[in-house]
């Protein structure tokens, strides 16, 4: 994980999306999916031009969330701080209803579920400025 982090902090806009999420103060908060690996992929091929995200997928996880469109309400601010991104937020604990699976008990339970496994990788900024791989 520590080589993913590597990668990460090379990438300005990697870190200036992860400053970005960090802001929310979402609980068990990550960004994953192809954020992570599109970059892992482009370093092991050796790729000039990166490949390009089609979304930023923030995954976070709070059983306790009441406000069932606060996804929305992230997305928005997200998309203030950086318009040229499609942001996806979603709370991975009400995730397993949509996914007709049992409840997740965290959020690497969650990942688990997904079908792309070279996917299932996701980064966060600790409040020490440091990164948090998983």
């Amino acid at each position: 994980m520590d080589r993913i982090i590597e990668l990460i902090v090379k990438d300005e806009l990697r870190v200036n999306a992860l400053a970005c999420v960090h802001q929310l103060h979402l609980p068990n908060c990550y960004l994953a999916a192809g954020f992570v690996r599109n970059l892992v992929w482009d370093h092991l091929h050796q790729k000039i031009v990166p490949t390009l995200l089609n979304d930023v997928d923030v995954i976070y996880f709070d059983e306790s969330e009441s406000n069932p469109e606060l996804y929305q309400l992230a997305e928005a601010q997200l998309f203030e701080m950086m318009p040229s991104l499609n942001w996806q937020v979603r709370n991975q604990a009400i995730m397993h209803k949509r996914n007709g699976d049992k409840p997740y008990f965290n959020i690497i339970d969650a990942m688990s579920y997904w079908p792309e496994k070279e996917t299932a990788v996701a980064i966060r900024k600790l409040e020490n400025g440091r990164y948090e791989c998983i």
